[in-house]
């Protein structure tokens, strides 16, 4: 695709910076909703420390050439739960969390050793377009889910008398301002000219912001609970400095026994491996975007290693190790900005951000229906790109029609194996269902 910005690309200072911005504001949501569900007393601010630093670690792996930020992994939140698991005390499991993540990023870091061995051609005859292409759709239309729930729902809600919660305003007020924020993003996107056209996000989420924040007041002054969309009880429990996680677990190393060890090990080794396969996905389609196939330059042995030692540097600070986001990716494709000296803005902005309390919270207010609406978009291109992989693909040849019809209804339908605490995501059932249809059907060479 054209870019306006490529890889080495430098805007001046005060661009960098609103596109810097806008990435934050894509891969936000997702990066303090992990320690969110997590919950144990897991700071937010801290996650978004630790994905600061964790993408900065990254970027000198990759020798600066590959754009993209590293958030919190949903993959290894079942994991983290596990840290937590038998009535542990709290700093043994903080203790856990950064365990954990070393053994996770070990297993990267031996893949990384492997690959540079033997090399990354294997890669490419394991995994052809025919399988990366559909893999790609999967990972957006996997989140597509995530992206329309969001669309209709507020921030305020009401707690029960059980322990749930519901929602307080409507959930078509909601979804109006959510469809707002996706039609200026669209329109901003296609019809801007020179710098609108390359922060359609930032623009975007402010008019589903204004629109939020307009029913919010008028439900206030009118005491009508339909009409409140944004929290702005956030800010009574603000805090300014990031409690991150290795004070809490500096106490817990002393409890560490060799049965909570092996539950560690059982419970983010095996999903390490299932992250990796959605690592070569992720970078497969960033390579497609930018043009630059990543797996060769700087090599599939520095993104695995700067992904692994990342993901580990995130969770000493912040608990969650950390993994390429595909909402980094889609903002990549629609602002046509490849630079990395955005992603490194990003970080350090991610950084500065955790300890200004106001401005952390003020994000953490932007009301899910207007992230959701942002989400549209940024899910849609990414599936759209791993589609764009296979326009070259010949579906008349029943092989390949065979290979990504599997995925795509794997996928598509949500397929997921677990075993004990470990759970294979959908992405990683379709990624190997489509390798092992791809083998079966090969035919023999002569």
């Amino acid at each position: 695709m054209n870019l306006t910005y490529n890889i080495k690309d430098k805007p001046g200072f005060a661009k960098t910076l609103v596109f810097a911005l806008q990435q934050l504001l894509a891969i936000m949501a997702a990066t303090i909703a992990v320690p969110g569900i997590v919950g144990n007393g897991m700071s937010q601010t801290a996650a978004l420390f630790g994905a600061g630093v964790g993408t900065l670690v990254y970027l000198c792996f990759t020798k600066f050439k590959s754009p993209v930020f590293l958030g919190s992994s949903f993959a290894f939140i079942g994991s983290m739960n596990a840290a937590f698991a038998g009535g542990v005390s709290a700093q043994l499991g903080y203790a856990g969390l950064i365990v954990g993540a070393l053994m996770a990023g070990l297993v990267y870091v031996v893949i990384a050793i492997v690959i540079k061995a033997v090399g990354v051609k294997w890669v490419d005859k394991l995994m052809p377009p025919v399988i990366i292409g559909p893999t790609v759709a999967i990972i957006g239309l996997s989140l597509a889910g995530n992206a329309i729930g969001d669309l209709s729902t507020g921030n305020v809600t009401k707690l029960l008398e059980d322990g749930g919660s519901v929602m307080l305003c409507s959930p078509y007020l909601a979804m109006l301002c959510g469809l707002v924020t996706l039609a200026v993003t669209m329109v901003c996107s296609v019809y801007g000219k020179k710098m609108i056209k390359m922060i359609p996000f930032i623009i975007g989420i402010l008019a589903g912001y204004v629109l939020a924040l307009i029913f919010t007041l008028i439900g206030r002054a009118t005491d009508n609970a339909a009409l409140l969309i944004i929290d702005f009880n956030k800010f009574s429990s603000m805090t300014w400095v990031p409690d991150f996680t290795f004070l809490t677990a500096f106490k817990g190393f002393k409890e560490l026994s060799g049965t909570y060890l092996a539950t560690l090990a059982v419970a983010y080794v095996p999903v390490a491996f299932v992250v990796f396969a959605e690592h070569i996905a992720d970078h497969k389609n960033l390579s497609s975007i930018i043009g630059q196939d990543l797996l060769k330059d700087p090599g599939l042995a520095n993104t695995l290693l700067g992904d692994g030692v990342g993901s580990f540097a995130g969770a000493i600070f912040g608990g969650c190790p950390n993994t390429t986001y595909g909402e980094s990716v889609g903002c990549v494709a629609i602002s046509g900005n490849a630079s990395v000296i955005t992603i490194v803005y990003t970080a350090i902005l991610a950084i500065v951000i955790s300890f200004f309390g106001p401005f952390a919270t003020f994000l953490a207010t932007i009301p899910s229906c207007v992230m959701g609406g942002v989400c549209i978009a940024l899910y849609g291109f990414i599936a759209v790109s791993g589609l764009k992989m296979i326009q070259h693909v010949d579906l008349g040849d029943n092989h390949n029609l065979f290979v990504v019809s599997v995925i795509l209804i794997a996928g598509v339908g949500g397929m997921t194996v677990s075993f004990g605490k470990v759970t294979i995501t959908e992405v990683a059932c379709a990624l190997i269902l489509g390798i092992l249809t791809n083998l079966l059907l090969s035919k023999k060479e002569s």
